[in-house]
């Protein structure tokens, strides 16, 4: 399964929070990526997120959105990175953010 942020979200991506503005990461995860992720689990698919073509990305919006699975939404870190494949020819350095932002969730969650 695919899920291209640019296309199937928004060209612009925003702020952390949804009452900070529009697009955020927080909508976009709530919205967009989790439920996505969730079909892709129950079809036994891997979910592809395509980065490229929007506007650039704020690290709170790819904190919120991507750390945000294993803190807010439960989401096991080796699930994640079993089932979830980041993808940028644009900005490559985004997937080692990414992948370093799910770091630091799970080091959180195994703190609590």
């Amino acid at each position: 399964m695919k899920l291209k942020i640019s296309t199937d979200y928004t060209l612009c991506p925003g702020p952390r929070y949804i009452d900070e503005g529009d697009f955020s990461g927080e909508h976009f995860r709530v919205q967009c990526l989790a439920p996505k992720f969730k079909e892709a689990l129950a079809k036994k698919a891997n979910l592809e997120v395509d980065l490229d073509g929007t506007a650039g990305y704020g690290t709170s919006f790819l904190e919120e959105a991507f750390g945000g699975l294993i803190r807010e939404d439960g989401f096991e870190f080796e699930t994640i990175i079993t089932n979830m494949k980041f993808v940028s020819g644009e900005q490559p350095h985004l997937i080692s953010e990414i992948n370093q932002y799910l770091n630091d969730a799970k080091e959180e969650a195994g703190r609590r």
